[in-house]
Formats: C-alpha cells, structure tokens, sequence
C-alpha cells in the first residue's frame, strides 16, 4: 500500500473513531467503535488496490452516517445509564 493512501486510511480510521465517541447513547456509542475496529482489522491484509479504494469509499460514507447521526444524537440526548456514571465517593 502506498504511503499516501495508507496515511488517507489512517486518517479515515481516527475520524471514524472519533465521530463515535460523539455519540451519546452509550450502546450506540460502543457498537460504533467496536464495530470500526473489527472492520479494519478484518480488512488490514488486503493489498488490491481497487478493493482498497471500494472498502476507503465505503468508510468515507460510513462516516458522513455517523456524522449526522452524532448530530441527532447531541440534539436529543439520553440518560446516562449504570455503567457511566461515575461511582459514589
């Protein structure tokens, strides 16, 4: 894989994960990372340049998903659930 086109799928990876740490349901959240990481570990030893391209597309809309749904996500919100909130002093 060429430099260029690795750094462009690092790059997408980080936004990926970033984008799902917006997300306030912590379900939601959760699934959108583990969800990110094993996609890119599965596909991590692909070296067709042409399916690379497919699968970087394919992430870039992903993205522009999780992007709008992290906007509707901070504008309705959720309760924290057990496992966020912090513990008791």
């Amino acid at each position: 894989m060429a430099a260029s086109m690795r750094t462009s799928v690092l790059s997408l990876y980080k936004q990926l994960l970033k984008e799902s740490g917006k997300l306030s349901d912590y379900n939601f959240r959760a699934y959108a990372i583990r969800r990110t990481k094993d996609a890119f570990k599965e596909n991590k030893n692909i070296t067709d340049s042409k399916q690379i391209q497919s699968l970087i597309q394919k992430a870039q809309e992903n993205l522009e998903v999780l992007k709008r749904q992290a906007i509707v996500s901070q504008l309705y919100g959720s309760t924290k659930i057990v496992i966020e909130s912090p513990k008791p002093a």
